[in-house]
């Protein structure tokens, strides 16, 4: 009897000896996984701090390498600037974005004259056509400040619409300036698809809903119905050429045929008024050389909330089955 109470004593302690070990070892694993989260939290801390200094940063650094949208000037009299840089009616050359500029650059008490600085092949005729008109507004509202168009590279189809507003116009003798026409352009793929067996079906509400329909054979009343329509945006960018050149412009057809000229070229045909960089207007011209930038450009935050934004909207269109909708 007592070999076996001893026996079973044994047990006892043998079991207590391994739940103490348990213990121990499922103390040391729980703290091991505090630690863990320890260090997660404060790594998430530290990555999101860096990140944040990163970015105030950089915007930091970037408004410091811009001049004010207002136009705080630097002296009591400047020459203002305003930029006009890229297709028109794109997120960055949008019609708001330059008239804001141009309001700020007119409404300065410091102005003596406003260059409106173009580089741009052209684009939306709406947008352009807004800030020609309030090109002319500002002109007729502040007429002792006179605006003049400089072309950089390229102030052509709705570049050249907008500068056409300016009291004068300048460019450099290998500038590309013109381009007084109307475009719409696409492919027909009607024969490769019979060749590859492929049948189109589209369903649409209105009879020439589809008449830009790649895959469909042209129709000949609609094809005639968009070209009176391209016809009439043309002779309004043909009137509001004449209105802002008057007698400027030579007796010469070939001027609204949509060709693309040199400055020189420009020049003899009455589209420029002389040759000469945004330096020599505000030197010469204008007789202010200190150019104030009034340009309104988007800061590096407010770009990456539009630029979001935008990802985000167009994440949820898709997700909701909304893109294949089309107003258009």
């Amino acid at each position: 009897m007592r070999s076996s109470w001893n026996e079973s004593d044994d047990y006892e302690q043998s079991d207590e000896k391994e739940g103490r070990a348990w213990k121990l070892v499922e103390d040391l694993a729980q703290g091991a996984l505090k630690e863990q989260r320890r260090a997660r939290r404060w790594g998430i801390f530290f990555k999101l701090l860096t990140f944040t200094w990163l970015f105030v940063s950089i915007g930091v650094v970037y408004n410091a390498m811009q001049v004010d949208a207002s136009g705080a000037p630097t002296s009591t009299s400047h020459t203002a600037l305003v930029e006009l840089n890229g297709v028109i009616g794109t997120d960055d050359v949008n019609a708001d974005s330059v008239v804001t500029g141009l309001r700020a650059a007119f409404e300065d008490k410091g102005t003596k004259g406003v260059i409106l600085r173009i580089n741009s092949p052209g684009g939306s005729p709406v947008q352009s056509g807004y800030i020609y008109d309030e090109i002319r507004r500002l002109r007729d509202l502040y007429p002792e400040t006179p605006l003049y168009a400089v072309v950089m590279d390229i102030g052509a189809s709705g570049g050249y619409y907008v500068a056409a507003a300016a009291d004068k116009i300048y460019a450099d003798k290998a500038s590309l300036v013109g381009s007084i026409g109307v475009i719409s352009s696409g492919f027909g793929f009607v024969e490769a698809m019979k060749k590859l067996g492929v049948t189109r079906r589209t369903y649409t509400a209105g009879e020439f809903k589809a008449f830009n329909d790649p895959f469909q054979p042209q129709d000949s009343e609609a094809t005639q119905r968009w070209q009176q329509s391209l016809d009439t945006i043309h002779n309004q960018f043909i009137n509001v050429v004449k209105q802002g050149r008057g007698d400027r412009l030579a007796e010469d057809s070939d001027i609204f045929s949509g060709m693309v000229w040199t400055g020189e070229q420009a020049v003899e045909l009455g589209l420029l008024d002389g040759l000469g960089s945004s330096g020599y207007v505000a030197r010469e011209v204008i007789g202010e050389e200190e150019i104030v930038d009034f340009s309104l450009r988007l800061t590096p935050f407010e770009r990456f909330a539009r630029d979001f934004g935008v990802g985000v909207a167009s994440t949820a269109v898709k997700v909701l089955g909304l893109d294949s909708l089309s107003l258009k």
